[in-house]
């Protein structure tokens, strides 16, 4: 090789990159099914479907999400490529209430601000998230909550869950959407989760409408269906 045949490879490297890079910002595009507001935020929505979708497989599914209004997803927690699922699979944006130290991991804070995640702070007032959650439903959004509060797997000790999402729908009217995850090869952890291929299974359960029911009915019914045992 000579070393004038190194400029016209290197030019034609980074034309091929240039032009794999734009192939790859058309296919976010045609993916793309919210509207964020932001055209950046719209192309990682395009992203987070083709990751989903084509690496970890997940499975076509209807989540019974209305168009307008208010409605909380709740689902079980088994690893950190739950919230991404249920993105990928949701044609409405979604406010998670997350773990404040979740919340304030380096650099992903940015991520959890832009899609306006909901932080808990678990040990002193997680109050405070639970009315913000309030406000978000009374503002017609939507807002998704793991009631284990943590990643919890299958093969776990029993937990029993939280009733957050429960007096939330009791406060607001907004119907519960149950949903499971299954299938996860990383289950268990949070970045392993992310990165090891899966089969992922997400069922969508009917809506459960809190108005007029007790809360321990509402959570007996909830904790069978996120424990499998619907």
């Amino acid at each position: 090789m000579t070393e004038n045949m190194i400029p016209i490879l290197l030019l034609v490297a980074l034309v091929f990159g240039a032009w794999q890079l734009y192939r790859f910002i058309l296919a976010c595009r045609r993916a793309n099914r919210v509207e964020w507001g932001r055209g950046w935020m719209n192309l990682l929505d395009g992203f987070n479907r083709l990751f989903c979708y084509r690496y970890h497989r997940l499975n076509q599914v209807r989540l019974r999400i209305p168009k307008s209004g208010p409605a909380i997803l709740t689902s079980n927690h088994v690893s950190g490529l739950d919230p991404m699922l249920l993105l990928a699979s949701a044609r409405r944006p979604i406010r998670f209430l997350i773990a404040r130290e979740e919340y304030e991991r380096f650099g992903l804070n940015w991520l959890f601000r832009a899609i306006k995640c909901i932080p808990v702070d678990r040990e002193t007032r997680p109050e405070l998230a639970l009315r913000a959650a309030m406000r978000s439903l009374q503002q017609g959004h939507v807002v998704a909550i793991f009631p284990h509060g943590r990643i919890h797997t299958d093969v776990d000790k029993p937990c029993r869950i939280k009733p957050g999402a429960l007096r939330l729908a009791q406060l607001t009217g907004a119907d519960i959407l149950p949903l499971r995850i299954s299938g996860i090869r990383g289950a268990g952890h949070v970045v392993r989760g992310v990165v090891l291929r899966s089969r992922a299974q997400l069922e969508a359960f009917p809506r459960i409408v809190a108005d007029g029911r007790e809360l321990s009915d509402l959570r007996d019914e909830l904790q069978r269906i996120l424990d499998g045992r619907q």
